[in-house]
């Protein structure tokens, strides 16, 4: 490895070539301001024009302040980032892009959590120097997952190269020049006649208010409080794991207990656990898994829990649209069963029954408006809101969540097993899948029942998995990126894998557009992730299968998995969408 020899701040440090100044300095425990500059796992997110200035600084022999995001370290180097000049230029920088910024902080969704605000604090900015004109793009409210609000965009850029080198979807881009410049998808066209996933990671880099999650807390709140309404709300598996943080707990603290405390507070009617329809999604999509191993058909069979990812097959692989599962996401699982099954034994007219599904991701708020997912125009959930609104709603009401004592779902949709817990992370719904698939093509058990291949939170991994005597491939990917990857691989003909789980989502929900802005951070990601193992590690259940409350669904309701009426609740169909 070629070394660098270089001083920052009088510190001498050797560094490999190719490193930024910005690098080393963190490897120095010296702080540089940034504002377009992030980093998202593996993948270096660096404005290629280095577009905000903010992390300027001196290099001895340079007479231009040099931005330390994209300037690479040469041997012998001196550079100072705390001298008066860079000090004062990122000051003004800022300023400046104050001078075009609303200044409506304390009613904006990002309030106390907006990267701008806090820099400017920081830098110790206490008014705007700066008056002159200041844009007007309006709002775009047209989807039902995210508002762009562009008054807001900095020009950092983060969500463009997110959405075109991470996510690989390519709707946002720079348009127009000079202070005419907005991202925005191509004609100005508003995201929902676009392909946008709705995936909600632009959400998650963004620093500012420019990019924010549909809020749908008045609607809970309504109907809440609408006498005639019975309220079920159910809690995906990744919640439990990083709601925590919202109120000062550490990643991968696991708040479940508290969470149902919570609920019951605010005044829902029955609280579930989403985790029980994940164990459902698990015995159908195993019997879908061996059904296609055994005919030999439709091979690789890919899962479907997650939406973001089959609207960008939808729009980019749509000949390809046969061989993702046709099982329903597990939160709509859950809504289709509470409307059928639940309201049944409730005796509860389906049309007073409200579901609201909390969930780690905004995708999630478009999906449950897909006509199809419904039933007599009746939808399987009414109403999603994220971990960031959750905990919103929770500070309304005034509740101390941290006192809170652990409460128990409620039955009998709220019993779950290990391998449902796991969903919440990136390989979780194939590790679950193969737990029960290998028992129930050998009839024997599964001694070893954690698949450590697909744990971790890499982008593609790979394994395969001897049962009987066949050789099961498989695959799991998180990011449309590494999606695209593989979809590609299997176009191609160079794929022979059996299974293929895809997520959305780096690092899977846990990683989640809608979750807690974990600001790039891997340890974060990761953490969250090993809360979730904790959790399965400590469930008397850890197959989907011997969930003995899943069985009486199929005993009482359901009939044989993957039967007709299983079909006619629980899956679904996909549809052919344009590029644009």
């Amino acid at each position: 490895m070629n070394l660098i020899n270089i001083t920052i701040n009088n510190k001498k440090i050797a560094v490999p070539k190719g490193t930024t100044i910005l690098e080393a300095a963190k490897a120095l425990n010296i702080k540089i301001p940034t504002l377009c500059h992030l980093d998202l796992h593996d993948i270096k997110m660096i404005n290629k024009v280095s577009s905000c200035r903010v992390c300027v600084v001196e290099v001895e022999g340079k007479k231009n302040l040099l931005p330390a995001c994209s300037t690479l370290v040469s041997e012998g180097m001196i550079i100072r980032t705390d001298t008066l000049r860079a000090i004062k230029a990122r000051k003004n920088i800022v300023e400046l892009l104050l001078s075009n910024h609303p200044q409506d902080c304390l009613l904006c969704e990002k309030n106390t959590n907006c990267e701008l605000q806090s820099l400017a604090a920081e830098l110790g900015i206490q008014e705007i120097k700066y008056k002159g004109q200041t844009s007007n793009h309006g709002i775009d409210k047209s989807s039902y997952s995210i508002v762009k609000n562009l008054d807001k965009c900095i020009l950092c850029r983060r969500c463009e190269t997110m959405c075109n080198e991470v996510q690989t979807v390519n709707v946002l881009s720079g348009v127009n020049r000079g202070f005419e410049t907005i991202i925005s998808p191509a004609f100005y066209n508003p995201i929902l006649e676009t392909s946008c996933t709705f995936c909600g990671q632009c959400i998650a880099v963004c620093p500012t208010a420019a990019l924010t999650e549909v809020n749908n807390i008045s609607k809970v709140w309504d109907a809440l409080n609408d006498d005639k309404k019975t309220v079920i709300v159910q809690v995906a598996p990744a919640i439990r794991v990083s709601l925590g943080e919202e109120f000062g707990m550490q990643p991968g603290e696991i708040v479940t207990g508290k969470i149902v405390s919570a609920l019951k507070i605010l005044g829902f009617d029955k609280i579930f656990d989403t985790d029980f329809a994940a164990d459902l999604t698990i015995i159908e999509e195993a019997s879908e898994l061996i059904y296609r191993i055994k005919n030999n058909t439709k091979l690789p069979m890919l899962t479907s829990c997650c939406p973001a990812w089959i609207k960008f097959f939808e729009h980019q692989f749509p000949d390809l649209l046969d061989i993702p599962s046709t099982c329903k996401s597990p939160h709509e699982m859950f809504g289709a069963i509470a409307k059928t099954y639940l309201a049944q034994k409730m005796n509860i007219d389906p049309k007073n029954m409200v579901i609201v599904s909390i969930m780690p991701c905004v995708a999630k708020k478009y999906e449950a408006t897909r006509p199809e997912l419904s039933n007599k125009n009746i939808r399987d959930v009414d109403i999603v809101i994220t971990t960031r609104e959750f905990a919103k709603m929770i500070r309304e009401a005034g509740i101390d969540f941290n006192s809170l004592k652990d409460n128990n779902f409620d039955n009998p949709l709220g019993e779950s097993t290990g391998a449902s817990v796991i969903f919440g992370t990136t390989g979780g719904v194939l590790e679950a899948a193969l737990r029960t698939a290998y028992e129930w093509i050998t009839n024997k058990p599964l001694e070893n029942i954690e698949f450590n291949k697909l744990r971790g939170i890499n982008g593609i991994k790979e394994a395969t998995i001897k049962i009987n005597n066949i050789n099961i491939n498989v695959a799991v990917a998180s990011g449309l990126g590494n999606a695209r990857k593989i979809l590609e691989d299997i176009k191609s003909g160079r794929s022979n894998y059996h299974a293929i789980e895809i997520m959305a989502c780096p690092g899977g929900c846990v990683g989640g557009g809608g979750q807690p802005y974990h600001h790039g951070n891997l340890e974060i990601i990761s953490k969250r992730a090993e809360g979730l193992y904790k959790e399965d590690r400590s469930k008397k259940l850890r197959k989907s299968h011997e969930n003995p409350y899943i069985q009486k669904l199929y005993k009482e309701f359901l009939g044989e998995p993957y039967g007709e009426k299983a079909h006619e609740i629980l899956h679904t169909h996909y549809f052919k969408r344009k590029k644009i």
